[in-house]
């Protein structure tokens, strides 16, 4: 079967938010053909209890990451390094991984995160896949173009430093992952690396499923919803511009209409837009019942990269969906979903749909047919048995 070290910047579990829900997948995959041996952080003391990936690992530990975002930048403006990774830099964390392959038969190492190839050693003989999931270098460039001042010129580094870095990790390691194939090309276009691949995000429609057996929201005014981790600063700038840009035009409309932001840790920026128009619920418990409960789902994300867990999960419980066109790039959605670039596209695709429930319906039927077509986790990890040593007849038989 052979043994994996598992790397995460982030414990896999609870896998409640877009990067944890990928991460514990592709743990939870892996596991049937590998021993597989996790080492993650944790930024939240829920998840230092790692107890929900007992099935799925041979060991684990997770380590708390308390270092501010202050200690980090001063440390990579020293060291010449960018702040993603002396965020993520650990003295402790390097010696467990030291400890785990010196006491297990490491064949494969599974960088979960581009912060998290720091800890592997250049010297391995282990097989190492690096998922970057998105290209942050890229992300931070977007940061840049919308700041000023200091911060203009923080992002421009951060995004350069962080560029080479993946390119020369890229170099370095048997296989590097993204979540989208447009992302892929990108990064072999901004690198020249040739060892990349796309593996796509997937979706559990057994659990997101409008039919499934979960709480409903008492709500009578239609809901427009938003969902996602209310600290992330795409999530922040996109639902402060959905409520003070596009929402206003779309209640002149239909004047009853409520936006619900859907997510925990808002940011104080975040919770000031609440109001009787704006419904800012920190974290649920279950989302679904949020979800099921819209009559339009958003995602008028500005900074997208890769494929949006939040968007799958609103197809995947049959709601109709606007999205920009960077949280909609790399969807296979068939149609299902309305993409729009600026304020008057999205604005007029909400009203539309506010105003046809019939087509709105169909939409979101649409949207869950095509869900469970192309994205079901299994099918779209299926990649993962070549490029980590695993064949389909020793994941049968384990």
């Amino acid at each position: 079967m052979g043994d994996l070290l598992f790397l995460a910047h982030r414990s896999p579990f609870p896998p409640d938010r877009g990067d944890k829900t990928r991460a514990y997948n592709v743990l939870k995959y892996l596991s049937a053909g590998k021993r597989v041996h996790l080492l993650a952080f944790a930024d939240d003391r829920r998840d230092l209890d790692s107890d929900g990936l007992m099935p799925f690992t041979a060991s684990r530990k997770v380590l708390w990451r308390g270092k501010s975002r202050v200690v980090a930048t001063l440390e990579a403006l020293a060291q010449g390094k960018a702040a993603s990774l002396t965020a993520f830099d650990s003295a402790k964390m390097r010696t467990a991984v030291a400890e785990v392959l010196a006491r297990e038969a490491i064949d494969a190492i599974y960088v979960f995160s581009g912060q998290m190839a720091q800890y592997v050693p250049a010297d391995t003989a282990a097989r190492v896949i690096m998922d970057f999931c998105d290209m942050d270098s890229l992300k931070f460039a977007d940061y840049a173009k919308g700041a000023r001042g200091p911060m203009r010129w923080l992002m421009a580094r951060e995004a350069t430093k962080l560029m080479t870095f993946e390119a020369e990790t890229a170099k370095r390691v048997d296989a590097s992952l993204f979540v989208s194939a447009a992302e892929a090309e990108l990064f072999r276009q901004k690198t020249g690396a040739a060892n990349v691949t796309a593996v796509e995000n997937g979706i559990d429609t057994d659990f997101f499923d409008p039919a499934a057996a979960f709480d409903k929201i008492a709500e009578s005014a239609p809901l427009i919803v938003f969902t996602g981790q209310m600290d992330y600063r795409p999530n922040v700038e996109a639902v402060t511009w959905f409520a003070r840009d596009i929402l206003p035009t779309i209640r002149a409309a239909h004047a009853d209409v409520r936006f619900a932001i859907v997510g925990r840790n808002p940011t104080a920026d975040v919770s000031a837009l609440a109001s009787d128009a704006v419904l800012v619920t920190g974290e649920v418990a279950d989302v679904r019942g949020w979800l099921a409960a819209a009559a339009c789902v958003v995602a008028p994300l500005k900074i997208a990269r890769g494929i949006q867990n939040k968007v799958l999960e609103a197809m995947a419980m049959a709601r109709p969906v606007v999205a920009s066109g960077p949280a909609a790039e790399g969807i296979d959605h068939g149609g299902a979903i309305l993409a729009g670039e600026g304020v008057d596209d999205i604005t007029q695709a909400v009203i539309a749909l506010l105003g046809d429930t019939e087509r709105a319906a169909e939409l979101g039927r649409q949207a869950r047919a095509q869900v469970r077509k192309r994205y079901g986790w299994a099918a779209r990890l299926a990649p993962l048995d070549a490029l980590i040593g695993c064949t389909p007849a020793v994941r049968d038989a384990a």
